[in-house]
């Protein structure tokens, strides 16, 4: 009996332990964004106070010196700034910068990026992602380059983790 209510006890105790350490590694917070920085990081003002710098997962939009990349922060823009976001969270990266899925009425405006060819899906990442959304994802980046929409309208666009470190890709073409 008592070794019975050792091992339910035990039992227990993992499943409170993995229970805990699941709801730590995923978050949610509601703010109002007050800063578009570029097509795939906007600044969050939580609790009326608090400024945090949210990188939007899943995504990597052209840089600001690249073609679209300020239509791709336009077109972020126009979807969140001064809107009620939520951030689904479960990180940060090497910056401090919230690693984050943004809805906005319930809209994934991650994939909004990606379905209107101003982002293409972060597959180096991919792996991080519930497969329905790396799915969903990497569909929607099929479509914008069959289409040929917004950057897919200009042929042989240089993917902005190849146009931030040239020095990896040079000799590779």
């Amino acid at each position: 009996m008592i070794n019975s209510l050792r091992s339910i006890r035990k039992a227990l105790i993992g499943v409170a332990l993995v229970w805990a350490s699941l709801t730590a590694m995923s978050a949610e917070m509601t703010g109002r964004v007050v800063g578009v920085s570029d097509g795939d990081t906007i600044t969050v003002l939580v609790d009326g106070h608090d400024s945090v710098k949210v990188r939007l997962v899943g995504i990597d939009a052209p840089e600001k010196a690249q073609p679209f990349g300020a239509v791709s922060k336009r077109n972020l823009s126009d979807h969140v700034f001064g809107k009620i976001v939520i951030v689904e969270t479960t990180k940060k990266d090497r910056y401090g910068r919230v690693l984050g899925r943004v809805l906005v009425n319930g809209t994934d405006v991650c994939l909004e990026q990606i379905r209107a060819g101003l982002a293409w899906h972060y597959k180096q990442y991919a792996n991080e992602q519930p497969e329905g959304l790396r799915a969903s994802y990497a569909d929607a980046e099929q479509k914008a380059r069959k289409e040929k929409v917004g950057l897919w309208s200009v042929p042989n666009q240089i993917p902005p983790w190849e146009f931030r470190h040239p020095e990896r890709t040079r000799g590779e073409k």
